[in-house]
Parts: structure tokens; sequence; C-alpha cells
């Protein structure tokens, strides 16, 4: 079982900067996928980033060159750095966690509760 804490939301102007973080507890961070996606009001949950157990990372094409998503393994933690907002970034950003049980094949799915960005146009 994994749990999962977003922290570092808010709200922003144009332009500026913001930074997510999500704090994991629970066995093997490591080993898991840590992913952040947003659902904008009457829209369905996107991928923003993700980043694998070996570092590999994945962008949306909406946020690429604008947002970074790390891990630090020894904090058991995820972040994603967000710059250059606008009104479009605005979203409740989840930070996901999942992983593969080789023995079962089976897909393990974990989320956070969900933080807040709100970008004014």
């Amino acid at each position: 079982q994994v749990q999962l804490v977003e922290s570092g939301g808010g709200l922003v102007q144009p332009g500026e900067s913001l930074r997510l973080s999500c704090a994991a507890s629970g066995r093997s961070f490591s080993v898991y996928t840590m992913g952040w996606y947003r659902q904008a009001l009457g829209k369905q949950r996107e991928l923003v980033a993700s980043i694998t157990s070996s570092g590999n990372t994945n962008y949306a094409d909406s946020v690429k060159g604008r947002f970074t998503i790390s891990r630090d393994n020894a904090k058991n933690t995820v972040y994603l750095q967000m710059t250059g907002l606008t009104p479009e970034d605005t979203a409740v950003y989840y930070c996901n966690a999942q992983r593969v049980l080789l023995a079962t094949l089976k897909t393990l799915y974990y989320w956070g509760q969900g933080t807040q960005v709100t970008v004014p146009s």
C-alpha cells in the first residue's frame, strides 16, 4: 500500500512558476513509476509527466519545455517544477504511483488527493 500526499499548489500569475511535491509513504518507492496528472473543470484527467524507476521521463506535448518531473528516492518524493504557467494549466494536479507485479502482471495504481493550481486569465 502506498499513500501519496501532494503539496505546493496555489494561485499564481501567468508566466510564473510553481513546484509541486508528492510525498509517498509505504514500501519500495523507488520501484514505482511516478506520474503527475491533471484534471481541469469539465475535462478528463490527463497525464502531465511521468518518471520511471530508472529515471526515464515522459511529458505531455502541452508542457514540454516548461515542466520538469524529478524524483528523490531517498526522500520518497516526486516533484513537478512548472514554469511559464498559463491559464490553460489551471487544474487539480494529482500524483500517481504505479508498478507491475511481476508474479501476476497485475498493475497497482495509487492516487493522491490532488492539489489545485490556478492561473487566472
